[in-house]
């Protein structure tokens, strides 16, 4: 079955004018955290609950918090079947149980995918230190154990049960000797790729220790390190497409400019706010983003399959991040979900941490007011009360406000009528 990943890739090179947006769901956290790798137990697959073993005069299960391996997967095979997302990235094992033994991805347009290292700067272990020290070369998973999950594949053939993209990641912290042993690390990886015919994507994290490198200047610093790092590598070596944090339009731009040919994403980093994962997507992909890689997003939302349903709407150019954001909780609302923050709160911007292990960022984490909020004035877009007939999917004709183009305007809604909107939305939406 043809993957949506290589025909929106093919469209992307094809048309540098394409809206083709790439949208993966990053399940690999058990590389990076252990037990708390799955999530909080607030958002379960609809199967719900699986057996778990809590002694009751130790704990109960509502005490501990986290999902179980199980419920992990019943999250997962959700995914796959909502068919929203390109990849799916696992760990090998889990790689191994859904694309492997069960044949999830078989009959999908979702491409499995596996993380190919793990190098010290993700082993996010609870009372562990290893995050703060300058990021390692490490690797768990062979590329054969990806493709076919034993110590050698049958290369007669192209076709392997397992994945056949894997994610490799590197972080330069600005010191020769640790770079160098990463790049050295990263040549022996690509070439076996290129032997096994294995597909990668290189994510470049910033530095996880001090590098010297003034904040403002990690764009340069990091896009530096691409370019360089991928001027010796050709065609049949180089990544499928970058993975790297988003240093604002700048940035983004200046790297997106340089070759035609490299297709550029973002990574998600830690949670944040709701308003914080929409703006971080249609902000990237508005200045030449063509991949994101969301993880800790996903997995820490009240509801994972809404949550990824508006992603796909703002990079179809749907809604925008403010409206899916109100949206959003229209869904949580109708569900009966109680959300992690109020309306009020979720848009809010706030300060992101791009390593794994978050206890690393700054203590003194600012928060700024979006511009975009409840009872929020722009002059520039001021509200007109008008009757507008829904173009949501009903013949239904409501009062709202709306800006001067005909969009809704939400900061100027009042209750009532954001209920309305919200109920035309939602059934457009989800049914």
């Amino acid at each position: 079955m043809m993957k949506s990943l290589d025909q929106k890739l093919a469209e992307i090179k094809a048309n540098t004018d394409s809206r083709a947006f790439i949208i993966a769901d990053a399940k690999d956290a058990d590389m990076a955290f252990g037990v708390r790798a799955t999530g909080g137990r607030h958002y379960l697959s609809g199967r719900g609950d699986r057996p778990a073993q809590f002694s009751p005069e130790i704990w109960q299960r509502d005490e501990f918090g986290y999902r179980n391996l199980p419920e992990f997967l019943d999250i997962i095979r959700e995914v796959i079947r909502q068919e929203k997302v390109d990849i799916l990235l696992m760990s090998a094992y889990v790689n191994e149980l859904l694309s492997i033994k069960e044949g999830l991805f078989d009959q999908s347009s979702i491409t499995p995918a596996a993380r190919a290292n793990d190098a010290t700067d993700v082993w996010a272990i609870r009372h562990g230190c290893y995050t703060a020290e300058p990021a390692q070369p490490f690797r768990s998973a062979s590329i054969d154990h990806i493709q076919c999950g034993q110590l050698e594949c049958d290369r007669s053939t192209d076709q392997f049960p397992g994945a056949n993209l894997g994610l490799y990641s590197v972080t330069f912290v600005n010191d020769l000797e640790q770079d160098k042993a990463t790049l050295n690390a990263f040549k022996s990886f690509r070439e076996e790729a290129e032997a096994k015919r294995f597909r990668y994507f290189l994510e470049v994290f910033n530095p996880n220790v001090p590098s010297g490198v003034a904040p403002e200047k990690m764009g340069e610093f990091i896009n530096d390190h691409i370019l360089r790092s991928l001027a010796g590598v050709t065609e049949s070596g180089r990544p499928v497409f970058l993975k790297i944090p988003y240093h604002g339009p700048r940035a983004m731009e200046e790297l997106v400019q340089y070759d035609p040919n490299m297709t550029v994403g973002v990574l998600g980093g830690s949670a944040g706010t709701t308003y914080d994962a929409f703006k971080l997507i249609h902000d990237a992909q508005k200045y030449g983003a063509r991949v994101a890689l969301y993880g800790r997003k996903i997995n820490q939302a009240e509801h994972q399959i809404a949550f990824i349903e508006m992603l796909r709407l703002i990079t179809e150019g749907v809604i925008g991040p403010a409206e899916a954001v109100h949206a959003y909780h229209g869904v949580l609302q109708a569900k009966g979900i109680k959300a992690h923050r109020s309306l009020d709160r979720d848009m809010q911007i706030t300060e992101q941490a791009m390593s794994y292990d978050e206890t690393q960022k700054s203590k003194s984490t600012v928060v700024v007011k979006s511009s975009i909020k409840t009872g929020s004035k722009d002059s520039a877009d001021a509200p007109q009360k008008s009757k507008e007939t829904s173009a949501l999917g009903s013949n239904k004709t409501f009062d709202w406000p709306v800006k001067a183009d005909g969009k809704p305007d939400f900061a100027a809604m009042e209750s009532a009528e954001r209920r309305a909107y919200d109920r035309v939305r939602l059934k457009r939406t989800f049914g």
